[in-house]
């Protein structure tokens, strides 16, 4: 059974009082181990389906079940903590809280878990090694350069150790050195971990570390490269 099961997705925005089409009948499966990128120019669907696989946000017609749970059937309180505990998020603009250093922002998460103070830190300080930044624990991301504010929010993404990990632009912020080398990172972490990677993008360079590539054009599946 796949781990993520989209089926006729279905997603409506109202914008200047008109109603725009944002996904209009896509169905996808992505297996568990994964690693896809979903591609499409500016406005072709890619980051709504990838929020809404994440649920981030809600479908308005269509089925979408995650690790076999029909996301439906969820509320408001239980979705968030299905997502807490089953996906990691990395965005482009980081989304780091300026006023924790390193360390809290990547421990975040844990907290919302209720996990243990010693997990935390130990977890922390495994993936501050992983990602190259042992040391930086104290650091305020203020201080830090873009590749490696991203580096953090993948520590953050994966301290949780979650099934699925969903990545929005992840190097439309970075030069494309960094970006290379934060692909690369992400690349690792899905091989290592096992973690299920499925991010966006419209850089077919990007799209290159993916071993499936998904192509949205206008709100529907345009291609589906397969696994590889």
């Amino acid at each position: 059974m796949p781990l993520i099961r989209v089926r006729d997705g279905r997603k409506h925005y109202t914008l200047d009082k008109a109603l725009t089409t944002a996904l209009d009948g896509v169905s996808l499966d992505i297996d568990a181990g994964e690693r896809v990128a979903l591609m499409g120019p500016s406005g072709s669907g890619k980051s709504t389906l990838l929020n809404l696989m994440g649920c981030l946000d809600r479908l308005d017609g269509g089925s979408l079940e995650i690790d076999g749970q029909d996301t439906k059937a969820l509320r408001d309180v239980a979705l968030s903590r299905f997502r807490n505990r089953t996906m990691g998020f990395i965005f482009q603009s980081f989304n780091l809280i300026p006023v924790l250093s390193v360390h809290e922002n990547i421990e975040y998460p844990l907290l919302l878990q209720e996990v243990s103070a010693s997990e935390r830190r130990d977890r922390v300080e495994a993936l501050l090694e992983q990602v190259g930044l042992a040391g930086f624990g104290r650091r305020s991301p203020e201080n830090l350069s873009g590749g490696q504010r991203q580096r953090v929010a993948i520590a953050r993404a994966l301290v949780t150790r979650p099934r699925i990990v969903f990545a929005d632009e992840p190097t439309a912020a970075l030069d494309q050195k960094t970006g290379r080398a934060v692909m690369e990172l992400m690349v690792q972490m899905n091989e290592k971990a096992g973690a299920t990677l499925v991010f966006s993008t419209h850089d077919a360079t990007v799209a290159g570390y993916a071993r499936r590539v998904v192509k949205l054009l206008d709100g529907k599946l345009a291609e589906d490269g397969g696994a590889a």
